[in-house]
């Protein structure tokens, strides 16, 4: 799996973890919801900057969205 599919599916499994929709996880994170959409089917490559500014409101350590599970 290509560090795009896990972003994909952390993202997407964190994000419904925490009870939100991607409007309301964009609102929360300063970005449109067009464009986390995009990180979320894998179109969209985000900065460090923007991964942190997602996984602000979801209560995680940035990390924890490029993690395969392997470690």
């Amino acid at each position: 799996m290509g560090i795009r599919d896990i972003l994909r599916k952390n993202l997407r499994d964190y994000r419904k973890d925490a009870g939100l929709s991607q409007e309301e996880l964009a609102d929360a994170a300063g970005l449109h919801r067009t464009y986390v959409s995009g990180v979320e089917r894998g179109v969209r490559n985000p900065t460090v900057e923007v991964l942190e500014k997602i996984a602000t409101p979801l209560n995680i350590p940035t990390w924890k969205l490029l993690d395969d599970g392997k470690n």
